[in-house]
């Protein structure tokens, strides 16, 4: 993870000057090339956490920007409708009264009793005609509480997900720094209590119990992983290993050549790897590459099952 963490940075280091020339830039990739290669300590990893963290708080002042841009437009949204609620309602009064003042002019002429018949009347269609436009707005009014109130609750989730990545991260970072072998496995367990199924957290923790001299602890951490992600080439890796520790070889090999299948990197690392030079120096070690040809490819094991 260190060296890893250490190639991250040196990527960023040669990508951030974009207006330097050509030639410019190949000298100082060679020039940060010779650097890297003469570290002898992992670079400062607070400089990732302070990156991490500003990128989080960042996250979450767009997430405030847009739920105080939501409430806003829904305002509006909802001040448009009562604006025309009340002018279609002040319409609908006005030409009323221009038929009540058009009827009482002929009603006049006929008698008072016939007027105050169509003024019962004209009151009651009034009556009737706001009442269907009040409860015509009110449903209108509820669907856009509804609406409001989903946007609420997905902004809540939104919240509470950045607040449970923030903290996980921050136990990453943690773990990293930690030197005790038993303070790391206290870390990942607290990871795996906040997100039951992270595969990456059981992993780590088994390559933790490796350092314990718990291989097959360290087996049934690996096998966990595999049963939330049967394609995990970091899980067949540590399967590798824990079974060298327990000194069966042919289920080491063919967990290593698993893992190699997915990733060809790990070639690279079992001789440099102490938790392999077991298995690296047996006769077993020769069938490497007829176990790998042997092995079918991972999407043909996904179909076959």
């Amino acid at each position: 993870m260190p060296r890893l963490l250490n190639t991250c940075f040196l990527t960023f280091l040669l990508l951030s000057p974009a207006s330097v020339s050509q030639e410019t830039e190949a000298n100082k990739e060679d020039s940060a090339q010779k650097e890297v290669e003469s570290l002898q300590k992992p670079l400062y990893t607070p400089f990732i956490e302070r990156y991490v963290l500003d990128e989080i708080k960042q996250l979450r002042i767009d997430q405030a920007k847009a739920k105080q841009e939501l409430i806003q437009q829904i305002v509006d949204r909802e001040h448009n409708s009562v604006d025309r609620a009340v002018a279609y309602a002040t319409d609908t009064v006005t030409y009323f009264f221009y038929l009540i003042a058009a009827a009482t002019s002929i009603l006049v002429l006929v008698g008072w009793r016939s007027l105050q018949d169509i003024k019962e009347r004209v009151h009651s269609l009034a009556d009737e005609e706001i009442s269907k436009l009040v409860q015509e707005y009110e449903k209108r009014l509820e669907v856009i509480e509804s609406q409001l109130q989903q946007k609420t609750q997905h902004i809540e989730e939104n919240r509470e997900e950045i607040e449970l990545t923030q903290e996980v991260q921050s136990l990453w970072l943690r773990a990293q720094q930690e030197s005790s072998i038993a303070n790391k496995i206290a870390i990942y367990d607290e990871i795996l209590r906040l997100r039951h199924e992270d595969v990456e957290a059981l992993t780590y923790k088994a390559d933790a119990v490796l350092e314990l001299n718990e291989p097959q602890w360290a087996a049934n951490l690996c096998q966990q992983a595999l049963g939330i992600d049967p394609d995990n080439s970091h899980a067949f890796y540590q399967l590798a290993c824990a079974y060298t520790a327990m000194e069966q070889f042919d289920e080491a090999l063919r967990y290593l050549a698993e893992a190699i299948k997915r990733r060809e990197s790990y070639r690279d690392e079992i001789l440099s790897d102490n938790a392999l030079q077991p298995l690296a120096v047996s006769d077993v070690f020769k069938d490497l590459d007829k176990v790998i040809a042997q092995t079918p490819p991972p999407h043909s094991r996904e179909k076959d099952t």
